[in-house]
């Protein structure tokens, strides 16, 4: 093992405690989506195994890691401990189960997977459509005039994440129907006739991290972005996608995670008012900062570090610890 990590660990503890003493009890929720097995050429700063392992043995010694559950109850009823961290999954990868059950379970750690259930068994997401189509692209270019874009280099993975951090904002806000429309115009444009069906978790994976003590929270059946399909489509969504995973665990799926997140843009406070009187107990968003007992429970925060060193990935944790959504203006 490195040598470096356990002093890392020892100071983020010791800078994490004094941080802690000086505020009110509060409540550090890690938001992550896959786990590569190996670095991703093209998408090298996504976590990998090696480096996922690394970062949960530091929060393992720096932070009391909870189950996200647990934790928000803690916060609600005054018991929360100094340090508590929780550390969350969305869309239902099957690499979480794959990957990442493995190490949290080697290093006695629980998290909390938000399922999305309608790419459960052979489904995919739509920007892993993207991904997938720019991936097996056969040639060095290609002409994407129709999408915008122009001629495309694709000689490297470098170029080709480019064309895909351009086409996944066009197709994120879609209806539905419309993402599955143009995912088939890119893919023939590509000339690219055959996309993975083994991204997503299988039902029996589901099960197996709720054996092992994880937690499952919801996440909707086909991940729509809730502003923009109509009230009726978001309940039936957010309904459904708690029904089917309490089907599949046969235990209560008590919390939910919006798709994209991002308060306002993504859902709003008709979407809070659903999940509510759906009868969640809380539910997380994507936008930064930390949870105190003054927090909405149904718009908990949640950051990703996005830093490729343990040391630099750590030292923003705790400045998100200490200064909330202010720590990202200062990076």
């Amino acid at each position: 093992m490195n040598l470096a990590l356990p002093i890392l660990a020892q100071v983020t503890g010791v800078a994490r405690g004094v941080a802690d003493v000086l505020a009110a009890p509060r409540l550090s929720i890690l938001l992550f989506h896959r786990v590569f097995p190996v670095p991703d050429p093209m998408f090298p700063e996504l976590v990998d195994a090696a480096r996922f392992e690394s970062l949960v043995r530091l929060l393992a010694s720096a932070y009391r890691v909870l189950p996200a559950g647990e934790a928000v109850s803690r916060l609600t009823d005054g018991t929360l401990p100094r340090g508590a961290l929780s550390i969350t999954f969305d869309d239902g990868y099957a690499d979480n189960a794959q990957v990442a059950l493995p190490i949290l379970r080697r290093h006695g750690v629980s998290a909390t997977f938000f399922v999305a259930t309608g790419f459960l068994d052979g489904g995919r997401m739509f920007n892993d459509s993207v991904i997938e189509c720019l991936r097996a692209a056969p040639g060095d270019e290609a002409d994407l005039g129709e999408f915008g874009l122009g001629r495309c280099p694709l000689a490297t993975p470098h170029e080709r994440r480019a064309v895909v951090d351009a086409l996944v904002p066009q197709v994120k806000y879609m209806a539905l129907a419309e993402r599955e429309g143009f995912i088939s115009r890119l893919c023939g444009r590509l000339r690219v006739s055959r996309l993975p069906d083994n991204l997503m978790m299988g039902a029996a994976q589901v099960r197996e991290l709720h054996r092992a003590g994880m937690e499952i929270g919801a996440h909707t059946v086909r991940h729509p972005i809730l502003r923009v399909v109509d009230d009726a489509d978001a309940e039936r969504e957010i309904t459904h996608g708690r029904d089917e995973l309490q089907g599949l665990i046969d235990a209560p799926v008590q919390l939910f995670a919006y798709p994209n997140g991002r308060p306002l843009q993504d859902y709003d406070a008709r979407h809070v008012a659903m999940v509510r009187r759906i009868g969640f107990k809380a539910a997380f968003s994507t936008a930064p900062g930390t949870a105190t007992a003054t927090s909405d429970l149904f718009q908990l925060p949640r950051f990703s570090p996005w830093d490729q060193t343990a040391a630099g990935w750590m030292a923003r944790l705790l400045r998100m610890r200490m200064f909330g959504a202010a720590a990202v203006k200062q990076a």
